[in-house]
């Protein structure tokens, strides 16, 4: 465990502790170091990746869910395996198959006859983790048995509302649309997704070392033996409470809000970002200046984050799909046209 590791103890924000010279002394330093130690660990073992491990880590400071879209082989899994085991809570997969039922994720009552009673057997969403692995390849019917549980951290079985143990995180992965056997996200599924985050291709000098330490079995040994789980399920919560204590600056705020706003004015775009946009941008701009061990949230912050927040949350228009463009090309257009303040 970090040296840097929070009480156990509620901690209040406004207490500085005293600590040796160029040791953390605030709360979010305190955080920044332990966030930042199980970045260094994770991208030991997922090579080439660092702003997609960065993003990650920036949902799970927030308690976000990430969706996370790439060609098979760049990583996704290991990616949240990683994050698995540095965070130190319960892990769970599911495979998302044509033929996996909703009951399979959230759990069925099943009837004894001879004692005459019902008995819930909970799914595998009752974890901390859990990882829908290739979620588009289950129908809409199927992934529709996230949207009570990503929203509400409830599942309601035969009548029944259990809740899922606390924090709970949804990491999807899924493969682009245009391959062959996957279905369409539904929007309301989408929008509950706090970063859509794209994995692309390594570049040469990654896919080299990639190759290199796969090809000799030394990423799995990392994964067995390089993470250690820097805090527990209590002290993650710990570190998300700090998150909405992050200071936003009234100007900071309308700056964010005028970024979604504007994807509702933009004729580039048939889907526009909603509200929830809006709360998921300031949100995840807080965590990102806490992964920095700021106190306070800069325009950057804001910058860092509108594309991630909204790319899945909006659609590009039919004349501007025929033109190459995509949501990330309209969305950084956008971005370019609001005016950012100036603190």
């Amino acid at each position: 465990m970090s040296e840097s590791t929070l009480d156990q103890n509620p901690v209040n924000p406004a207490q500085t502790e005293s600590a040796p010279q160029g040791q953390p002394h605030t709360p979010y330093q305190q955080a920044s170091a332990q966030v930042n130690q199980l970045r260094t660990q994770i991208n030991q073992v997922v090579i080439g990746q660092p702003a997609v491990v960065d993003q990650v880590l920036i949902a799970l400071l927030a308690g976000g869910h990430v969706l996370l879209e790439g060609v098979p082989g760049l990583g996704k899994t290991l990616l949240v395996r990683s994050l698995a085991k540095g965070f130190g809570g319960d892990f769970r997969r599911i495979q998302f198959t044509p033929d996996l039922m909703p009951a399979d994720v959230t759990g069925h009552a099943i009837y004894h006859m001879a004692e005459s009673r019902f008995e819930v057997r909970r799914g595998p969403v009752f974890t901390n983790l859990l990882l829908a692995d290739e979620i588009n390849r289950a129908p809409a019917k199927t992934q529709a048995s996230l949207l009570e549980v990503m929203q509400e951290h409830q599942v309601t079985i035969d009548g029944e509302t259990l809740a899922t143990p606390r924090p709970f995180m949804v990491l999807a992965t899924q493969n682009p649309v245009e391959q062959e056997g996957t279905y369409p996200l539904p929007e309301a599924e989408l929008d509950r997704f706090l970063l859509k985050v794209l994995i692309d291709f390594p570049s040469q000098q990654a896919e080299e070392a990639l190759a290199a330490a796969a090809s000799g079995g030394q990423i799995e040994e990392k994964l067995r033996r390089g993470i250690e789980a820097v805090f527990d399920a209590q002290q993650l919560q710990q570190l998300q409470a700090l998150v909405p204590l992050i200071q936003v600056d009234q100007q900071v705020l309308s700056y964010a809000v005028r970024l979604v706003r504007a994807t509702r004015e933009s004729s580039q775009l048939r889907r526009s970002a909603g509200p929830r946009a809006s709360i998921g941008l300031i949100l995840a701009a807080r965590a990102h200046a806490l992964l920095e061990g700021r106190e306070f949230v800069l325009p950057d912050d804001i910058k860092s984050m509108a594309i991630p927040v909204m790319r899945h949350r909006v659609a590009v228009s039919p004349d501007m799909e025929i033109d190459g463009e995509t949501a990330d090309s309209v969305l950084a257009q956008i971005i370019e046209s609001v005016e950012a303040p100036r603190l």
